[in-house]
């Protein structure tokens, strides 16, 4: 008897199907931090860079604004929104609200754009507790999901329609 090969057993077996890396799903939302971080085993003095440049920014931007008055007309763009739909914005009053804040003026800095004065508090206690972590080494991660964005939309979303209606007109600018 010849002991001929059978084609099938002439040709190697096929590789398997790759089997495909572990991971995230395929369009999986990337929760990345806000704030960004230094490295671990860092410096105080690196780690606190960060934030600390964050605030001389703030700073820097709330300085300009309170010695350029935008009550005069002429130093700051018109709202767009304003302008051509006669609709106020959830920033409209943003920057006279930041002068009023920047002069020690709250009740003014409310009267402009209350919204604005909510987000400098948020602000400041965000950064205060960045600024301690970091100092620790012990970075802040905060990563919003989707239902916090969505949140915060619907704030300024309803903040906009009671300011443009008669009985929000408190909130106008």
């Amino acid at each position: 008897m010849d002991a001929t090969p059978t084609p099938a057993a002439a040709s190697p077996a096929p590789d398997p199907a790759p089997v495909p890396a572990p991971g995230p799903p395929p369009f999986a939302p990337v929760r990345t931090p806000l704030f960004p971080t230094a490295p671990a085993g860092a410096s105080r003095l690196r780690r606190i860079a960060v934030p600390v440049g964050v605030l001389a920014a703030v700073v820097g931007a709330f300085g300009y604004v309170a010695t350029v008055d935008p009550n005069q007309p002429g130093h700051y763009p018109v709202c767009p929104l304003l302008r051509f739909t006669g609709v106020y914005c959830p920033g409209c009053g943003g920057l006279r609200s930041a002068h009023a804040f920047a002069h020690g003026d709250l009740a003014a800095a409310f009267g402009a754009n209350a919204l604005a004065v909510a987000g400098y508090a948020v602000f400041a206690a965000l950064w205060t507790v960045w600024l301690i972590r970091e100092a620790r080494g012990r970075p802040l991660r905060i990563a919003p999901r989707p239902v916090h964005w969505w949140a915060i939309g619907a704030v300024l979303l309803l903040f906009t329609v009671i300011r443009n209606l008669p009985f929000g007109s408190a909130l106008a600018p």
